[in-house]
């Protein structure tokens, strides 16, 4: 690949002063075009650490207005970052719609060091993860852009030999990294199979002949143009596309139920509920003891139809917990700032660190339940939702995270007994609203897509709990067990709990 590059490309200062100030123009002016049509951009720039990025990086951005760009430099991850998922800090760091995210290292940066921690293996786990962090994102209308500043081998050397101790925080390089970019003959086939697979139509790679600044710029900034162009051309086709009717509302394709063979009645005694319970109680708090000291992070997900109980469960669930090891995080309607990100960025949010807890009250599930039932996202929105929350669920529990899914089921019958109790019991109508209603009215719709959600998102490595929970009694024993096996199951080899 690199060996048909020619890094000494130059441009003359009288070429530069004609092209330049056009581009430059131009990418001010589509700057202003994307955020009048929501286009959220994110532009990647990596190179060798001795190719002047921090200078190619400001010449970018320049001629773009500064209320509209944020520029994140990424070096090595603190404490708090490690604790978390690879692509964590990076996707927090994601754009609103209508604003551009710029790169100075990037994930493909850190997914190179991984290579020299974990002998290239943890490198390639990385670049399948970003493949489809990247495409999740160009499907979501974000338009990516990387650039690779390449230098040759004796233009690093010499550049390289530059450097003086002194030198080292002013240019931004740390000794680690240093001694990273020195390996050039190592690293080369590395940065070839990263591009190689990672380089996609919809997230291309730009290989930049950077030994010359001035043709470095010219080149990038030629390239954001053109780029710009293309997918504001793509916004405006799909702005042209009418949200089409919603298939649940229609007689659709039909999902074998995987609630249809539980049985709800089944119920427990009191006195069993209350021994069985207890321990359960006591087991899961010891349990937390045990996954905080082996930074282990635990993530429990909660759906269910309304009335269901999870309030009920939740407060049973946490009795026993220490309180500053776990948050409850209630998903409600998202901000105006969460509706210009992804649908997932509120909830890459509140991901634990090692060692915590997060229990969500309705999750990124309603992408593909309220969302889809209600029509406020098109079907194209919610149908490849599917893959993208396998892939997230994927990305977890490869990073180490117990994740536990629970489904809480009771019958039509059921909930309308408990919406009447809501009704009649001061002490609980809050509880009940006329959005409660109304999904009812919709059983059958929302029936339809729990069947299809159940089908496509319970993998081997994330998978659905059903609990039956027409008592409330049985549901919540049945809850706190499946959650202590599950985080019994991510203690360290050798380790049952704190007092084993």
């Amino acid at each position: 690949m690199f060996e048909h590059v020619d890094a000494a490309k130059s441009l003359d200062q009288k070429e530069y002063d004609r092209v330049a100030p056009e581009l430059k123009e131009r990418l001010g002016e589509l700057q202003r075009k994307a955020r009048d049509a929501s286009m959220p951009v994110v532009v990647v720039f990596e190179g060798w650490d001795t190719v002047g990025m921090s200078e190619i990086v400001n010449k970018f951005i320049l001629p773009l207005d500064p209320r509209g760009f944020l520029v994140h430099p990424i070096s090595a991850p603190n404490q708090d970052e490690r604790s978390r998922p690879f692509l964590w800090r990076f996707f927090v760091r994601l754009p609103a719609r209508g604003r551009i995210a710029v790169f100075d290292r990037s994930w493909y940066f850190r997914s190179l060091a991984r290579a020299t921690e974990d002998k290239d293996e943890g490198a390639r786990l990385a670049w399948h993860e970003i493949a489809q962090f990247e495409h999740m994102l160009s499907q979501d209308d974000h338009l990516i852009m990387k650039f690779f500043l390449h230098i040759g081998k004796k233009e690093h050397k010499r550049r390289l030999e530059k450097y003086r101790d002194s030198d080292l925080d002013r240019c931004a390089i740390s000794n680690i990294d240093l001694d990273f970019f020195k390996k050039y003959d190592k690293m080369m086939p590395l940065i070839e199979e990263m591009i190689e697979k990672t380089d996609r139509e919809y997230a291309p790679w730009t290989i930049v002949e950077a030994e010359d600044g001035k043709f470095a710029s010219a080149k990038i900034l030629s390239t954001a143009v053109r780029m710009m162009e293309y997918g504001l051309s793509k916004m405006e086709a799909k702005s042209q596309l009418s949200m089409d009717a919603n298939p649940l509302m229609k007689n659709g394709q039909m999902f074998n139920s995987s609630r249809g063979g539980i049985d709800l009645s089944r119920k427990l005694a009191q006195d069993e509920y209350r021994k069985e319970l207890e321990q359960l109680q006591d087991r899961i708090g010891e349990l937390q003891c045990s996954l905080n000291r082996a930074k282990v992070p635990t993530v429990i997900v909660f759906e269910g139809w309304d009335a269901a109980g999870k309030g009920g469960v939740v407060q049973r669930l946490t009795t026993e917990m220490n309180p500053r090891g776990y948050e409850v995080v209630p998903v409600g309607v998202p901000t105006a700032d969460e509706k210009a990100h992804h649908y997932l960025w509120r909830f890459y949010q509140k991901l634990p660190p090692g060692g915590h807890i997060r229990i969500f009250d309705r999750s990124w599930y309603g992408r593909v339940l309220v969302e889809r039932v209600e029509g406020f996202c098109c079907t194209e929105e919610w149908k490849r939702s599917y893959q993208e929350i396998n892939e997230f669920e994927e990305m977890l529990v490869d990073n180490g995270t117990n994740l536990v899914k629970i489904w809480l089921e009771i019958d039509k019958d059921e909930q309308l007994r408990r919406f009447q109790d809501r009704e009649k019991d001061t002490q609980k109508q809050w509880k009940i609203t006329e959005e409660d209603w109304r999904n009812r009215e919709k059983w059958d719709f929302y029936g339809r897509a729990v069947d299809e959600m159940l089908f496509r998102t319970s993998t081997s490595k994330a998978p659905w709990t059903i609990v039956e929970s027409n008592d409330k009694y049985y549901s919540r024993v049945k809850t706190l067990r499946t959650i202590a096996q599950s985080m019994e199951s991510h203690l360290p080899k050798g380790k049952k709990g704190p007092n084993d």
